[in-house]
């Protein structure tokens, strides 16, 4: 007999040898229909994994964890691969794994899938799933599973066993006349799954690789019951009306061209005018606080970057080296050591700590062509950067004024949705990060003390930690559910050592300072990117491109329009006139679908009385109003940052 512990730490005796399954039948028979898998001593398990020894187990539902979700869409992959082969014999396998937000496979094919293919392929997933297959595992050696997958003519798979480990266990799961190479875990049948829906297809490179050739990708998901299926749809469509790349083409807010090339977009006027809003904005706020701001160069020597030691852990990430002369140049992936030389530019007095050096910073990082995505993810980026030079008894008070910073921003924003992370190194991937554990465990146990005392909640993530010290990192929940980093304040007690930076202390010896790593907005370009898909594209008052557009009934009007116009431009006010030949009803909505917060209709009436009618964004027609009384009341509003 073994003893398990289960995860209300209730403990449970059981024979040596059960499985997680039959174990899940002991609890609740119940429990055991919706189980996916197991998590046995923090490790997933398939169901069918047997207990030998005393253990932690947590049986895994598709309702209870993101791993068991992913057990059941690791089935469904399955499925879809088994429908493929039976439509299309002569395709080869790939990989399938389930992902956080349900699954793909991919597969050699000499055409891609038609939308007609994919029609056929759903339908015989679910004529599989109805067949309601057990689903069996068994494992072969190394000589065997090549020579299995070589009869069946999958060169993929072949590639796959040849890479694995000698004495590596090599596991098959088979389902009717379906087998394939797989870890696990999987369910019992695939009658388990009950609703399954292909969402798209696209290219992708075999292992990533832009070297191999193109196999055809295709995304899906499953769900246990109907409903789920229909919640998910309309999350999808909702996260389509969102999505920042169709809502910037709409509003003219930046493009991007294959002649430019992947990751690097243009701002358009309007898109060029919110960002230089959110850079003035966030640059005013730091003037305020002390920061002093600084223009450095966009590539630096290769040796500034060994110093610092990103050389070592950054330089997959950076572009190819540039030969000039006798330099060896590289694109910056980051500011951080262009600003320790700036400090070091001159002796500091502890009097004049803390010092805080802000930039605007463009920076540039080696992004594979498939992951870049609009504003999202780039190539070239403007960072919202700065480092703040302090004397160890400064550290608390500095990360303190950070946070108040960040929470400054995101109440101008109306952010209320996001929590704050302290992201530590993993202990068990040391490669990752620089190797000195008594810097590592005072820097952690320094800023996590500090948020502590400043009596934040926060909860810690492990292997989130920058290469060089811990950070805080304040997560976003959008309009969508995910979770995004926006800002993040890092500490550093490594690169001060590493650039020999001082400071003269109060006893008139040298001192080394700590830097604060921070950014607010994170990069520009991301940050615009959430705005965009929070708002719909509808920006707050004081940040959008056009904040009035006048919509004249006829050209008689243009001169009283165009006095509105200058009125307005006069107070610093956004603002468009339409003198388009179309009817008024027409402007109106052309004006509605650019998101403008107020548009301003003059017939004969308003210019004789010397009035607008104003209509809202948000409250739609408002009425007639005095031309200086509404010049008035949208120039406090914009004063006021007031968010419609």
């Amino acid at each position: 007999m073994i003893n398990v512990i289960l995860k209300d730490g209730s403990k449970k005796e059981v024979e040596k040898g059960i499985s997680c399954l039959e174990l899940a039948k002991n609890i609740s028979e119940g429990l055991a229909r919706n189980m996916t898998a197991a998590l046995v001593d923090g490790k997933v398990r398939d169901l069918r994994y047997t207990l030998e020894k005393d253990s932690n187990v947590e049986i895994l539902t598709f309702d209870n964890s993101l791993d068991g979700k992913k057990a059941y869409w690791h089935t469904s992959s399955h499925i879809m691969a088994q429908a493929i082969k039976r439509l299309f014999p002569d395709v080869k396998l790939a990989i399938g794994p389930s992902i956080d937000d349900g699954f793909y496979y991919d597969f050699d094919v000499d055409t891609p899938f038609t939308e007609d293919d994919k029609l056929k392929i759903e339908e015989e997933m679910n004529k599989i799933i109805k067949e309601d297959l057990k689903i069996e595992r068994y494992t072969l050696s190394r000589k065997e599973a090549i020579a299995f997958m070589k009869e069946k003519n999958e060169p993929y798979k072949v590639e796959l066993i040849e890479d694995l480990p000698e004495g590596e266990e090599i596991s098959f799961y088979k389902q009717g006349e379906f087998t394939d190479l797989c870890a696990g875990p999987h369910l019992e049948s695939t009658g388990k799954i009950k609703k399954i829906k292909i969402l798209s297809s696209s290219g992708a490179y075999w292992r990533g690789s832009e070297k191999n050739k193109m196999l055809q990708r295709i995304y899906a998901i499953s769900f246990p019951k109907q409903s789920d299926l229909d919640e998910y749809m309309q999350a999808l469509e909702e996260a389509k009306q969102r999505d920042h790349r169709k809502i910037g083409k709409d509003l003219e807010l930046f493009m991007t061209h294959p002649l430019v090339g992947s990751g690097l977009p243009m701002y358009l006027p309007n898109g060029a005018t919110v960002r230089r809003l959110l850079e003035r904005y966030i640059q005013d706020k730091e003037v305020k606080l002390g920061y002093k701001h600084v223009y450095t160069p966009s590539m630096a020597n290769v040796d500034l970057y060994k110093t610092s030691g990103h050389w070592d852990h950054y330089k997959e990430d950076m572009f190819p080296v540039m030969k000039i002369d006798t330099e060896e140049l590289v694109l910056r992936p980051m500011n951080c050591p262009h600003h320790m030389l700036i400090y070091k530019n001159k002796m500091h007095s502890y009097r004049e700590l803390p010092i805080r050096i802000g930039e605007l910073a463009h920076d540039f990082r080696f992004e594979d062509s498939g992951s870049v995505c609009g504003l999202e993810r780039v190539r070239e980026m403007c960072q919202n950067d700065a480092h703040l030079f302090v004397r160890p008894d400064q550290i608390k008070e500095e990360v303190r004024k950070v946070v108040d910073l960040i929470l400054s921003v995101y109440k101008d924003f109306g952010f209320e949705n996001y929590s704050f992370r302290l992201s530590l190194r993993d202990k068990e991937n040391k490669e990752k990060y620089f190797d000195d554990d008594e810097m590592w465990n005072k820097a952690e146990s320094e800023l996590r003390e500090i948020l502590t005392e400043l009596g934040m909640d926060f909860y810690e993530a492990k292997g989130e930690a920058a290469f060089y010290g811990p950070k805080l990192d304040v997560q976003i929940k959008t309009a969508l559910g995910h979770d995004v980093t926006i800002s993040t304040c890092q500490l550093d007690f490594l690169l001060p050592e590493r650039f020999e930076l001082e400071y003269i202390g109060e006893d008139g010896a040298a001192h080394r300072p700590v830097v604060i790593h921070r950014a607010i907005l994170g990069t520009f370009d991301r940050f615009l990117s959430f705005l965009i898909e929070e708002t719909k594209g509808a920006f707050p008052l004081w940040l959008a491109p056009v904040q009035v557009k006048i919509l004249p009934i006829s050209d008689n009007q243009l001169e009283y329009a165009s006095k509105i116009q200058k009125e307005l431009m006069d107070k610093n006010v956004r603002v468009e006139v339409d003198d388009r030949n179309e009817k008024i009803g027409y402007k109106i909505r052309e004006a509605q679908m650019e998101k403008v917060p107020y548009m301003l209709v003059v017939g004969e009436k308003e210019a004789t009385n010397g009035t607008v009618g104003v209509r809202s964004r948000k409250q739609g027609d408002i009425g007639q109003m005095n031309a200086k009384e509404f010049i008035n009341k949208v120039c406090e509003e914009i004063k006021n940052f007031a968010r419609d």
